[in-house]
């Protein structure tokens, strides 16, 4: 009796570990959608065009505490490693613009502003919560998704970001 319980702890085990692996490798390794959207430097900005280089792309709002603590410190990020192939795209979510470029007053990035009025690229990467942050590797295959955010996360990112440049 208990090598048959043994046995079936050892399947169930296995079984759980498949399960969990099969369940993140399709959340992290498919196509990120491509999308083209007006940005804070006057441009078109179209995310294949980034391909060949590691992409942090954060869905944020003016009305968003998280996202306002968190703007700032992707900034380190961005310098830390732009001159190896890696960018952020900040998109900003509120219908209306002029809202996002108040908060730019007081919050100075130098990485790209994206603007998402409709809503339809944060639909193509299905947000469902204020800030989330995706990565994108040099061969445009999603490999990370973050919602929200707290204090200590934007080493999360660093840590990816550097991870997928060495790739």
């Amino acid at each position: 009796m208990k090598s048959l319980v043994t046995h079936f702890l050892y399947i169930l085990t296995t079984s759980l570990i498949i399960f969990s692996y099969t369940a993140q490798a399709d959340t992290t390794e498919k196509l990120a959608p491509d999308f083209t959207l007006k940005s804070n430097q006057g441009a078109n900005m179209r995310l294949s065009e980034q391909r060949g280089n590691v992409v942090l792309i954060n869905f944020w709002a003016s009305w968003c505490g998280p996202c306002r603590e968190e703007l700032p410190k992707m900034e380190k990020i961005q310098q830390d490693y732009q001159d190896l192939g890696f960018t952020i795209l900040a998109i900003n979510v509120d219908e209306d613009s002029n809202k996002a470029d108040i908060l730019l007053d007081d919050i100075k990035v130098t990485y790209p502003i994206l603007f998402d009025p409709s809503s339809s690229v944060s639909q193509l990467y299905d947000v469902s919560a204020m800030p989330t942050t995706v990565i994108i590797d040099r061969n445009g295959k999603q490999r990370f998704l973050h919602m929200g955010y707290k204090s200590g996360d934007e080493k999360k990112y660093a840590k990816m970001v550097k991870a997928l440049i060495r790739e």
